[in-house]
């Protein structure tokens, strides 16, 4: 919903952003823009890039209900003017310890919307909460059904199913790591590799703002000739000077990017620290939040010593780094400095976003909240050095699997109405519901499952500087990333909802034992098409390329937790989804968790599925089979948007019609199976 007009002592309108569109429709198609010539030596002028990734306002069916939240909970209207909620303040008598004994987010509500659960970290759970105001008070009601199929203590997790790891090292062609691994010590800030920076200007690496290829043109005073300067003495320069306002901000950052001056907005930012921090929290910002992010921003050329690849379509790579380099570029793409990535003219341009201006730009409260969100993780590496490591990793599935062929049985599930994928799947493979360019709209207005993802574990940002699009056959893999935030809400009523101690444990290479794995489903716009073969093998490759670890042992693989993914605003079929991953896990061996975010009917549904399919044994191969019978005989016959006959009664149909055969019908009801054509 839309906050009320604001007035401001500038006359600002605060407004969410709605109608902004699908995260998949910026995909453009580099092969066919028009190529200028391209100079090592300044910006094109053109700000967009492949990501103006804005959501069609999609609400999950846990939120449909929930109050949409204005600016923030901190803000309300009142009589024309801003009235200043719920914010914590600092005492009068601190001011002037201000600096050295506070925390940005101190002055942050932290507090929830009362109708949205605070998301926290699985000590914090109860299973039986809310049930008081849950359970309906006649005397014979049944109890709310929460779960089904297997209890979810009994699926793997890591670290306790995962095997030995080989030592860790750097493998050329294969594995780029950043640190000195014979220093590798629990605790211990890893020490970077090599002693002294490379640059590399290349278009197989990440162009580094301390580069000294990054150059743009100067005038001389004299001879009126076009000079090449360095643009990061330039940004060292600039970023030294002390801010004491958004605007000292602003012009900084434009300072060495002069050409975008006219075409980017910061009211974003502007509002942040103006309307929303209360006097003490904007001091502490501009004294002690935004130097130390600056002194991390400009440590590049110390901390990202060895070049950065990218990831490229086709390769199969990965990149291990220190959380404390992550930081550093985390705190550059805040600063805008990345070159070469503002526009979509350049090399980049079948890249993600990476820098952060996108973020400061309009007056939506979801600005507003990521801002806070971001800000709670800056403060946190500033203050105290993380120690641990993270690793990306890009793949592909070399070669598409024969699903017909497949006698593979389902696994376990574990299905649910309740929970979330980063609480409850703690430990699990966790499925990021991706858009091709990881992370969507995460530093624009998007704020969906993936963007939320990236909110509040940041690191997952970093991968947009180096990460192609994903290709139909790829996914990417992030290990070790730390949650810094909690949450509430989904979509326009996101919050951010407090700081997060993440206590899930490291493995040997001291990476947080928790793995992402980035899929992006296909968008249909036609309900039907989904259910086309071609899309049904895309759609299976592309889950189990996310699933499948070939060099494991099945018992040492963890559960996977996943939900709705491709749904939404993506157009996906919930029950076709859920079926597609249940397939996809079992072919690569794991048991899946499945969150449906409220649905219990959606909970019921594929649990019966599950249920059905198992107690007669019917292997991967046979539900491909009735996959492409479904499509044959019931889509490609359907005259309008949506068949008259659900997947799920097709499939009940045609392996039982009674819907409960005894054991002697089960081989009878298998070759009807085997023997139908498409």
């Amino acid at each position: 919903m839309q906050a009320k007009r604001a007035k401001t002592q500038d006359d600002v309108e605060i407004v969410d952003e709605g109608g902004s569109q699908s995260t998949s429709a910026q995909s453009m198609d580099c092969q066919n823009a028009e190529k200028p010539t391209v100079s090592d030596t300044d910006e094109e002028t053109q700000p967009l890039t492949p990501q103006d990734l804005e959501e069609d306002n999609p609400v999950s069916p846990a939120s449909k209900n929930s109050a949409g939240s204005g600016l923030m909970q901190t803000l309300s209207h009142s009589g024309g003017e801003l009235e200043e909620q719920e914010m914590e303040t600092c005492p009068r008598s601190l001011e002037d310890s201000v600096k050295h004994n506070t925390k940005i987010t101190d002055f942050f509500s932290g507090t929830s919307s009362p109708c949205l659960p605070v998301r926290r970290h699985r000590p914090d759970k109860s299973p039986d909460r809310e049930d008081a105001d849950k359970e309906t008070t006649s005397a014979d009601a049944k109890p709310k059904v929460r779960w089904l199929g297997t209890p979810i203590s009994e699926l793997k997790r890591m670290p306790e199913c995962g095997g030995l790891l080989p030592p860790l090292k750097n493998v050329p062609g294969q594995h780029t790591v950043m640190i000195r691994t014979d220093l590798l010590q629990n605790g211990k800030v890893p020490v970077p590799y090599p002693a002294k920076f490379r640059d590399t200007w290349d278009d197989v690496h990440v162009k580094m703002p301390c580069s000294g290829s990054n150059l743009f043109p100067v005038e001389d005073e004299e001879t009126r000739e076009l000079q090449n300067k360095s643009r990061w003495e330039l940004i060292k320069e600039t970023l030294s000077k002390k801010f004491t306002s958004p605007l000292d901000l602003k012009d900084a950052v434009l300072k060495y990017s002069a050409s975008y001056a006219r075409k980017w907005d910061f009211t974003a930012i502007h509002l942040y620290c103006t309307k929303v921090l209360e006097p003490d929290a904007a001091e502490h910002l501009f004294d002690s939040l935004l130097p130390d992010m600056v002194q991390l921003a400009l440590r590049a050329s110390e901390l990202c010593t060895k070049p950065i690849p990218l990831l490229k379509r086709g390769m199969n790579h990965s990149i291990t780094m220190s959380q404390e380099q992550v930081a550093c570029l985390l705190a550059n793409a805040f600063f805008c400095t990345f070159p070469r990535r503002n526009s979509r003219r350049t090399e980049y341009c079948n890249y993600p976003d990476i820098n952060f201006v996108r973020l400061f730009e309009g007056s939506s409260s979801r600005k507003i909240e990521k801002l806070k969100t971001l800000m709670c993780y800056f403060e946190s590496v500033t203050e105290q050095k993380p120690t641990g490591l993270v690793t990306f990793t890009r793949k592909s599935l070399d070669k598409p699997l024969n699903w017909k062929s497949s006698q593979t049985q389902l696994t376990k599930l574990h299905i649910t109405c309740e929970g979330t994928i980063e609480d409850d799947g703690y430990g699990m493979l966790q499925v990021d519901f991706a858009n091709k360019f990881v992370g969507g709209g995460v530093t624009s207005s998007g704020l969906v499952q993936e963007e939320i993802r990236f909110l509040i574990n940041p690191e997952l940002i970093v991968s947009r500087l180096f990460t192609e699009a994903l290709d139909h056959n790829e996914c990417l893999i992030i290990t070790g990333t730390q949650q810094y935030s909690k949450y509430t809400g989904y979509a326009q009523t996101y919050q951010w909802g407090g700081i997060h101690q993440d206590t899930i444990p490291r493995d040997s290479w001291q990476r947080r034992c928790t793995e992402i794995v980035a899929i992006d489903a296909l968008q249909f716009r036609n309900f039907l098409e989904q259910f086309s073969p071609e899309k049904i093998n895309r759609e299976l490759n592309k889950a189990y390329c996310g699933f499948a670890r070939p060099e494991e042992q099945n018992q040492n693989l963890a559960a996977v937790a996943t939900g709705n993914w491709g749904c939404g605003v993506f157009g996906g079929d919930t029950r076709l989804k859920a079926l597609l991953q249940m397939l996809a896990a079992a072919e690569a061996g794991r048991d899946v968790a499945y969150f449906t975010f409220g649905d219990s009917q959606l909970m019921t549904d594929v649990h019966n599925m599950h249920s059905f399919l198992t107690q007669r044994s019917i292997s991967v191969g046979e539900v491909y089979d009735l996959l492409g019978q479904y499509y044959s005989s019931v889509c490609k016959s359907c005259l309008g948007r949506r068949p008259d006959v659900s997947l799920y009664s097709f499939i009940y149909q045609q392996v039982s019609p009674s819907l409960a055969p005894d054991e002697s019908d089960r081989h009878s009801a298998r070759q009807q199976v085997s023997t139908d054509t498409h």
